[in-house]
């Protein structure tokens, strides 16, 4: 999926994560991609009160426990080089999540952390804005589908129902009119 393509490429599973606090709500977003680019998302509405680096340990967190071996790639700095040991981690909010993620690291083979542009973290970042959003009784899950839609709906269909009738496409007649000049069965 050419939406979640970032560097490096690998045989590896890879994580994105981000989070979004804000006046709707908290809400966390993380895809897994498999190797082949196959992407599985991961939502969460977050329904106590913390900070927007609160949200983003949330999201790691939920997509560490997810995975196994991966690549992760976020696009909160504070989070991924306090997880690279590059900054400290001073928040007494963001400790135990900080404690608690390098204790998930522990039990992984391998675990490497990238950090990326908002722009290249988009899928993630509409997911957590999503699960901010959309209010969600307790107990209740839903299954949210992203596809790829190559044509627009109404062609979707002419070509549909031209194959239950037949099996050659709509312009079938047209093209071999034009290529041979002879008419259709049933032409009036």
């Amino acid at each position: 999926m050419t939406a979640m393509s970032t560097e490096p490429q690998s045989d590896e599973w890879m994580m994105w994560f981000d989070g979004v606090s804000n006046l709707l709500g908290n809400g966390i977003g993380v895809v897994l991609a498999s190797p082949r680019d196959q992407c599985f998302p991961f939502l969460a509405r977050l329904v106590f009160d913390c900070t927007n680096n609160m949200v983003e340990y949330e999201a790691y967190a939920m997509g560490i426990m997810k995975a196994l071996e991966h690549q992760v790639f976020g696009d909160s700095a504070l989070v991924i080089y306090q997880l690279h040991g590059e900054w400290e981690t001073r928040d007494a909010k963001l400790v135990p999540y900080h404690d608690l993620v390098k204790e998930m690291v522990e039990s992984f083979d391998v675990v490497t952390f990238h950090h990326v542009p908002r722009e290249e973290n988009q899928m993630v970042d509409a997911f957590a804005t999503l699960s901010a959003m959309v209010q969600i009784n307790k107990g209740n899950e839903m299954t949210i589908h992203v596809r790829h839609q190559p044509c627009v709906a109404h062609c979707q269909y002419l070509s549909s129902e031209a194959t239950k009738v037949n099996s050659e496409p709509w312009y079938f007649d047209i093209k071999k009119y034009l290529a041979t000049g002879e008419y259709p069965k049933g032409a009036t």
